[in-house]
């Protein structure tokens, strides 16, 4: 088989890592959510992982988490990194609370009214736009960055909500079967103007809180 014409554009969208959330509240866009001594291994474990890509942009969400990655893997690469707004958290009417059946606001008949239709969803940014704002960020990294790779930190729901729209899936899902851990890449590669292949990767798999006892919970 002869070598695929056109050029060869990679854009890896990376989920920030652990944040220092006590509370275990849904922190959602609120401000002052930093990342946990966990949080900032993960990055670094990032960093010295992707040290010797064809990366020429390090791009993140404004929000804190994710600066805090990014900042890290800018650095190892030489790199000034850049602020996205479109690369920010999806919007969510429960920001602050404890999202739960039997000990959240699952259980306050006010909010009842937020879930009348999880296909949009009616609790938060509908799907279609978070794909949208997405591709458009996808879209401003790349162009200019033709021939070589990108790195855009983000947040889970964002992330499988454009990989889900690429790659041609519904948009309502479940959240507990996202494949986007804390710290993973998802990497889109592009012929030209056109997503060739996804691939999905776990550079600090042995750093999630299920795989590495020497880190305390909510560290």
């Amino acid at each position: 088989m002869g070598t695929p014409s056109g050029t060869a554009t990679k854009v890896h969208l990376l989920r920030h890592g652990e944040v220092y959330n006590p509370a275990k509240v849904l922190y959602g866009r609120l401000p002052d959510y930093h990342l946990s001594e966990r949080g900032r291994a993960m990055a670094q474990r990032v960093a010295d992982v992707v040290a010797d890509r064809d990366i020429v942009a390090v791009v993140t969400s404004p929000l804190e988490r994710a600066v805090e990655t990014g900042q890290p893997i800018a650095e190892k690469l030489g790199i000034e990194p850049g602020l996205d707004e479109d690369l920010i958290e999806a919007g969510n009417s429960f920001e602050g609370l404890t999202f739960g059946v039997g000990d959240g606001a699952l259980t306050k008949p006010r909010h009842w009214r937020l879930l009348r239709n999880p296909f949009r969803p009616s609790w938060g940014e509908p799907y279609v736009e978070i794909a949208e704002r997405m591709r458009a960020a996808m879209e401003r990294a790349r162009v200019p960055a033709a021939g070589h790779e990108v790195l855009l930190v983000s947040h889970q729901l964002p992330i499988w909500t454009v990989r889900s729209a690429i790659e041609g899936r519904r948009l309502w899902h479940d959240p507990r079967k996202r494949e986007c851990s804390l710290a993973s890449l998802t990497t889109f590669t592009y012929r030209d103007d056109v997503v060739e292949s996804i691939a999905y990767s776990e550079p600090a798999a042995d750093l999630l809180p299920d795989a590495d006892a020497s880190f305390s919970a909510g560290a």
